[in-house]
Formats: structure tokens, C-alpha cells, sequence
């Protein structure tokens, strides 16, 4: 891997991390924290499942996923030629990391982000799953300009 996207795997690792550990040790379980009202909350949740808490406490499940999952980023990455899809798959890597340690030390997920959109409670998650979504984000706009020939750069 290139040294940037080694960093960018690292960062997103180490903030999840620390934004986990600070979730874990300075809030309470299941306390909704407002910071925006109808918007923007903090609160601490442990997920022992995947999104919307699916498949509940199947840990070896998540551990052969997110080990499969690594393998297989990393050998697209080692094929990329496209810069959009190496940082995307270096978040995503950064991400699935994040949560496997967790999974692995807890067996749950640390999350705390909480948002309302349209008056819709989004489930909470953590830096991990945003990193995640980034990552699947700019491999979706790389594909776009690549079939519509925008001529983005990265």
C-alpha cells in the first residue's frame, strides 16, 4: 500500500478508537446527549450485531465477514489503478479494522453518533461505519466518472 493511503487507514483507525473510548468512559449507556435538537445527539449504544442491530450476537459470523472483507479489499486495492478507489478502499479498510477490534475486545460495536433526518431516528453508529460509507461513496462517484467521462480527479 502507498504511504498516504497506509495513513488514511491509520487515522481513520485511530479516531475511531479514541472517539469509542471517549464514548465508552464519559457517557452513559443509552443517554441521548442533544447537541442540535431534532438533529444531532450523542449517545452511547453497544451494537452486538451489524446495522440496525441485524444478526444480534453472531460474533464468529462478523469475525470471518470482516476478515474475508480485508482480504478482499486489500487485494483490490493492490489492482487499483484509480486514486478515488485506493483512498476509498484505505477508508474502508480503516473502518472494517475499527469495528473487528472492537467486536474482538467487546464483542459489540461502540456507537454513539445519533442523527434525526426528516424526523427519521437514524440508527446510531461510530467513525468506523462512516468511514465505511465514504469509502462505498467514492467508489460509486469513481464508477460514475468513469461511465460518464466527468473527468474528476483525485
Amino acid at each position: 500500500m502507498k504511504k498516504k493511503h497506509i495513513c488514511i487507514l491509520l487515522v481513520i483507525f485511530a479516531l475511531d478508537q479514541l472517539t469509542k473510548f471517549g464514548a465508552a468512559h464519559w457517557m452513559q449507556l443509552g443517554v441521548r446527549n442533544t447537541l442540535i435538537p431534532n438533529f444531532f445527539h450523542l449517545t452511547y449504544h453497544q451494537n452486538s450485531g451489524a446495522a440496525w442491530s441485524i444478526l444480534e450476537g453472531k460474533m464468529w459470523f462478523f469475525y470471518v465477514v470482516s476478515v474475508i472483507a480485508l482480504v478482499a479489499m486489500y487485494f483490490f486495492y493492490r489492482h487499483q489503478e484509480s486514486a478515488w478507489n485506493q483512498c476509498a478502499l484505505a477508508l474502508m479498510m480503516g473502518g472494517t479494522i475499527g469495528n473487528f477490534v472492537d467486536r474482538l475486545c467487546f464483542q459489540y460495536v461502540r456507537d454513539f453518533l445519533d442523527f434525526e433526518i426528516f424526523g427519521y431516528d437514524f440508527p446510531v453508529f461510530n467513525i468506523a461505519d462512516s468511514a465505511l460509507c465514504i469509502g462505498v461513496f467514492l467508489i460509486l462517484l469513481d464508477a460514475l466518472n468513469d461511465q460518464f467521462q466527468f473527468g474528476w480527479k483525485l
